[in-house]
Order: structure tokens, then C-alpha cells, then sequence
């Protein structure tokens, strides 16, 4: 029975020593664009590491706007491999003040968001 409880104990200890997948970015999470015309498509890439000792799988994101998209590997991101986060914003319909976030759907023990900022001035100004 203590051979029983010793091997419960040791396999939740290794349980907690694993890291899991972590996103270490290269660049800061958050960006501003330059004050922009309406109806230019702007583009910002993040990059980023896997710090993790597990594969960093990227299933979706979340936003509040379909104005806004972001590409993502389709792939795990292996343990210590680097890889990119695209995001794109349609200003066509917008003006004034922009700011969004994207939320990124992981398996990272921690959850990322991501961040933009940007002045559209309208077509006609």
C-alpha cells in the first residue's frame, strides 16, 4: 500500500516539473500604427519562441471585429522553435480611434493577447 502512494506522489510531482508550451515573444505584444488612411490594409507580425518543453498548439483567436484577422502556424511550434503571428487590419468603413485586442487560443499554460492601436482618417478629410 505505501508502494502504491509513493508512486501516486512521484508521478504528480513529474506532473508538476512540465512546463507545457509557453510563448516568449521577440517583439512586444502590443502595437500602434501610424495614423492611416481608410480603407488601407495594415499588417503587423509578432514573433515569437516556444519557451516550453511541450508543442505550442495555436487553434484559433478571438476578436471583436471581423475587420480584424491574424494567420497563425497551422503546426505545434516545437519546443524552442521561433515562428510568427500575422495580424491584419481592414480600415475600409472605419475612422477615428481603433483599438483591439486578439485574444490567441492555445495550449500555453498562459493565455496571450495581443494588442493594437491606430488613427484612421476617413477617405473624404
Amino acid at each position: 500500500m505505501r508502494l502504491f502512494f509513493a508512486i501516486i506522489i512521484a508521478m504528480n510531482s513529474a506532473f508538476i516539473l512540465t512546463d507545457g508550451a509557453e510563448f516568449s515573444f521577440l517583439d512586444p505584444t502590443n502595437h500602434k500604427f501610424e495614423d492611416t488612411k481608410e480603407g488601407v490594409l495594415l499588417s503587423h507580425t509578432f514573433r515569437f519562441k516556444n519557451s516550453g518543453d511541450e508543442p505550442l498548439i495555436i487553434s484559433n483567436y478571438k476578436v471583436s471585429c471581423s475587420c480584424t484577422k491574424l494567420t497563425f502556424p497551422k503546426q505545434p511550434v516545437l519546443p524552442g522553435q521561433e515562428a510568427q503571428l500575422k495580424l491584419t487590419f481592414d480600415t475600409n468603413g472605419k475612422y477615428g480611434f481603433q483599438k483591439r485586442k486578439v485574444n490567441v487560443v492555445s495550449n500555453a499554460k498562459k493565455q496571450i493577447t495581443l494588442l493594437f492601436k491606430v488613427t484612421v482618417i476617413p477617405k473624404d478629410a
